[in-house]
């Protein structure tokens, strides 16, 4: 943490959080993280309300208040216009104690009409512009994204990062002062993600395969992820390994071209492709596997999927690019790739199948991820900085 915020106490407090989509119904890293959070504020007993678009109507019980400012579906200016108008009529009007922005797109619409005098937090999840430009967008849609984003920033107080390698773009890219930077990982929900199952059973749950070698990746099917170069590494080290079975959670626009990879380089039986895992799947697929496996390419903030893996008492194995090696040196350094390429990964690979790395054992990755990144003390230490 760069900054310096002293503990604004355990007062109940009131807090805006502005985010993207409601997470039960939009599964991104971004969704899930705003929802663990507002949750976890609301738990201290804050006063949370939470707008974006497409929410629902207020779940029963729903410990926060949702207020959907537009739907996904209207035109991009109509989606704007309207997050403004709705923003400025809703009900509840009493001036917060602190804002969090999350999405550079939907804070736009509302930078000059937040209340004055209350201090903006923006959680950085990632340089959007650049991501696109990774992921092919034009060079119009890219100049728009990156106007956008500095459109955001210089009205904002402070940012959080997941990573010191987020702080670095942010700083770099967007010349945001260190002194306004706070790194703050990812938080993991140890009740949901849990080691309560044998690796047996977790895969008679599923239907996978008892007698092999079982790595997972929840991963969106998109370029910088890096699932084309995993599974030419799984091509590498199939002759040493030929019951290495490597299972895929995800969907996106790369699908076909995965697929037809897997087939040309005949892996069609050491390669299940799961589409979209429902939620309450994902700590049952942890436990299943082996390993995990990020192979991200770029822009990896912090690789949540490691920290849940390790909640679940499977360990991970990463590539050293962005915020993931932060999450694994201090724990299993050996498990960090040595590149991004696939003659790496196949190669770290290859050494903890065939049991040449020793991998940490269940209760230790637990631990690990326990003491670390538990949301409760990961939540309180946002807090501090939205309240400070």
């Amino acid at each position: 943490m760069e900054g310096n915020i002293s503990n604004p106490g355990t007062a109940s407090a009131s807090i805006l959080c502005v985010g993207l989509g409601w997470f039960p119904k939009t599964p991104g890293g971004l969704d899930r993280y705003v929802y663990e959070l507002t949750h976890q504020l609301a738990a201290y007993g804050d006063q949370v309300e939470l707008c974006g678009v497409g929410f629902p109507e207020e779940p029963q019980n729903c410990p926060i208040k949702l207020t959907n400012l537009a739907e996904p579906s209207d035109r991009l200016w109509q989606r704007l216009w309207l997050m403004r108008r709705n923003f400025l009529s809703r009900s509840n009007t009493k001036k917060p104690d602190a804002i969090n922005l999350n999405f550079a797109l939907y804070s736009l619409p509302l930078m000059q009409v937040l209340p004055k005098g209350v201090p903006i937090t923006f959680s950085f999840h990632g340089p959007w512009a650049l991501e696109c430009q990774q992921e092919g967008v034009g060079k119009v849609g890219v100049f728009f994204r990156d106007w956008v984003e500095r459109q955001v920033y210089p009205h904002c107080d402070r940012f959080i990062v997941l990573s010191k390698a987020f702080g670095q773009i942010l700083h770099q890219e967007y010349h945001v002062p260190w002194s306004k930077i706070y790194v703050i990982p990812g938080g993991v929900d140890l009740k949901r993600f849990q080691s309560n199952l044998s690796r047996q059973q977790a895969r008679t749950q599923l239907n996978w395969p008892q007698d092999r070698k079982i790595l997972f990746t929840p991963r969106r099917l998109v370029h910088r992820v890096g699932l084309d170069k995993l599974l030419t590494a799984i091509s590498m080290i199939k002759p040493q390994v030929p019951d290495v079975w490597l299972a895929i959670a995800g969907k996106g626009p790369l699908k076909a071209s995965l697929e037809q990879q897997c087939q040309e380089l005949g892996l069609d039986e050491q390669v299940r492709f799961l589409g979209f895992l429902p939620d309450d799947q994902l700590p049952l697929a942890y436990q299943a596997a082996d390993l995990s496996v990020m192979p991200s390419q770029s822009l990896e903030g912090f690789g949540l999927a490691i920290v849940e893996s390790l909640a679940c008492g499977t360990p991970a194995l990463c590539t050293p690019v962005g915020g993931m090696p932060e999450v694994l040196e201090a724990f299993s350094p050996e498990l960090i790739a040595a590149a991004a390429e696939p003659m790496a990964i196949a190669k770290t690979l290859e050494q903890v199948l065939l049991e040449k790395i020793p991998l940490p054992d269940r209760s230790a990755c637990r631990e690990y991820a326990a003491t670390h990144f538990d949301w409760q003390n990961i939540a309180q230490q946002v807090r501090n900085v939205l309240l400070g």
